[in-house]
Order: C-alpha cells, then structure tokens, then sequence
C-alpha cells in the first residue's frame, strides 16, 4: 500500500488527500499569520503517513496554536494551559495504534508546561510536537514570552526584558529528546521534508517552527525568510554533507581546537576544514552547539534536523511491565490502606 492510500471502509484501498484533513470550521487567524501557512503545509503533508483521519489526533495547549485541533478534521483535544505533553503521553500509553501530534507555542509549552516538556521528551513518548515560536504571547496581546530576546519592549516589559531566553532546541537536546528539528513558516518545501522525518522517527518528535506574529512581533524571523536576506542567513542542515551557506555558499561551520564551533570562510579555511553533519550522532554535544550557534535569528542561522537517534521507545519495549490484569486491579481496589497517615 502506497503513502498516500488507506483501507476503505468496503476494503478497498481510497487515496487520501488534503480535503481529508480539513475541517468545516472557520480558520480564524489574523490577517498574515503563520499559522495558516503551517496549517495548510500539515493538512497537505498528512496524507504522506499513509493514516486514516480517525486513527490521529491532535492535543493543543492554550494560545493562538491552540485553535489548531478545530482545523484538522481528525479526533482532537482543545487542552489546558501548557498540559498538551501530558495528555499526550497519556494516550500514547493506552493507544499504540495512533499518530498523536502536540501543537503548542512557545509560551504554552516553555512556561508552564516546561515540566511536561522535557519529561515528555526524555521518556521517548511515541508522539511528534510542533512547537510554534514567534517570541512573544499573541493571544493574550503582546506580553514577553520565555523566548523574547533581552531587552524586547513589550506590554509585560515596558523596560525591556531582562531574562534570559529559552532556546527551545538546545533545552530539548538538554532533555536528550532523539528527535530535533527547526523549520520556518513561509518554507513550505523545507517544512515538509523535516515533517516527514519527524513523522518516520520512532520516539518523540520536537518541531521548532519559527513562525511570524503580524500584529505582535513582525519580522522577527525576516532575515532567514525574506528573499533580500534568506541565502545569507540560513544555515541548512543536511546528513552527510559539509555544513556550508551563504552566497554561492561561501561560508561555513568549521569545529575549533577548542571543540567550539565557529564560522568561517570557505576560501579561507577549505572545505576540508567544514563540519560534515551527522544528526545520528548518538552523543547530543555537537547537536547542541549547533543549537546554540545562533544567539538569535537576526544573523546566521541553523535550519532541519539537528538530532535523529534510536532509544528505547516509552511503552513500546521489552521492558515496560505488563499490564495489570482485571483481577489484579480489583486486588488492589479492595485491599487494605496502602499507608499510614499520623503517628
């Protein structure tokens, strides 16, 4: 059976196609934003995985991502307040047979779903997360979020913000995530490709998605999207290949004696010179410098899959318990207080 066929209900095998996944719901974004540009790319990527609608679900957390699961004419969850994680990992235990997809913003998942986060992560639960990072709190009207750059004026921050942003990747390869990757919004072809890889990874999937808030922050990713600035700013990420980018790709990723990585000429130093990428590398520390390569998305930055390892899959091996029987579990119910409380 080919990607893009499914089993009928009569048994025959139907194609499915990008109608299948969408919804009779209103898409009501603002004028511009990204989020119809990821909404369009996941809705035309589904039928790739070869599932039926009734077989996927998408959780979503609170804030402008979360409207996302009315769009997808798929089982859905609208979920509370930065808990996506959680409820996911919750029906990835009770259900092998679906495709599970998180969608969350940077300020639902990095705030107070920071916990559920990275637990997610480092449990290698079976479920792909799309994070969606415009820096900034866009539902709520403009707040500073974990990733808003210092010094950034906002509502919240009329001084300029004073924290230290999260850089999403490197907290997920931190968590030793085995799936990392960063993608844009207005890149549709680069989009999918890192979408079908996160779809085919065995584990958990994190998808930084830098995606532009019209109203809020335009702009903030303009230097790696617009056609002026894009080739001199993103650094594409491929297996096997040297890490090159720039006009006529005249720079590169070159590691120094140090183990620090820096950027250099091409002309200069020589291809022989450049780091050759390997997002297999079971070791997450090159994974992570190229994650911390870039400061911010104003100057040169990484793009594509950073890490793609194998690890024992939560739920999914040898090893996890059995599960308790029925009369076991009524065992349970019925026996005796499991503690004492008091003296």
């Amino acid at each position: 059976m080919s990607a893009t066929e499914t089993t009928g209900r009569n048994g025959g095998e139907t194609a499915l196609t990008k109608a299948d996944f969408q919804s009779d719901q209103e898409t009501r974004w603002c004028p511009g934003c990204g989020d119809y540009a990821i909404l369009s790319a996941v809705q035309q990527f589904m039928p790739e995985i070869g599932i039926p609608p009734e077989r996927i679900v998408f959780i979503t957390g609170i804030g402008c991502a979360g409207r996302f699961a009315y769009y997808m004419d798929t089982y859905g969850m609208h979920s509370i307040h930065g808990r996506a994680p959680a409820i996911a990992t919750g029906l990835a235990t009770a259900r092998d047979d679906l495709s599970i997809w998180v969608v969350t913003g940077d300020g639902d998942s990095l705030s107070i779903g920071g916990n559920h986060l990275i637990h997610a992560l480092r449990r290698n639960i079976p479920v792909n997360i799309l994070l969606f990072n415009n820096q900034i709190y866009g539902l709520t009207k403009g707040q500073a979020s974990p990733t808003s750059e210092v010094g950034k004026i906002t509502k919240s921050t009329p001084f300029g913000v004073a924290d230290h942003p999260f850089n999403p990747l490197a907290l997920a390869i931190g968590a030793e995530a085995t799936f990392v990757a960063r993608t844009l919004d207005r890149d549709r072809r680069h989009m999918t490709e890192v979408l079908r890889a996160a779809a085919l990874h065995k584990g958990t999937s994190l998808v930084e998605i830098y995606q532009n808030c019209p109203v809020f922050n335009d702009g903030a990713f303009f230097a790696l999207t617009e056609k002026e600035t894009k080739d001199a700013h993103q650094i594409r990420l491929v297996a096997g290949e040297p890490i090159r980018f720039g006009v006529d790709d005249a720079r590169g990723v070159a590691m120094r004696s140090d183990g620090a990585l820096e950027i250099v000429s091409v002309a200069e130093r020589g291809e022989e010179a450049l780091l050759v990428h390997d997002p297999t590398r079971n070791d997450p520390g090159l994974a992570f410098a190229l994650a911390k390569l870039s400061s911010d998305p104003t100057g040169p930055t990484p793009i594509g899959v950073f890490r793609d390892v194998q690890r024992p899959v939560y739920g999914r091996t040898a090893t996890t318990p059995d599960a308790a029987s029925d009369n076991q579990l009524a065992a349970l119910l019925h026996s005796s207080d499991t503690w004492t409380v008091g003296g």
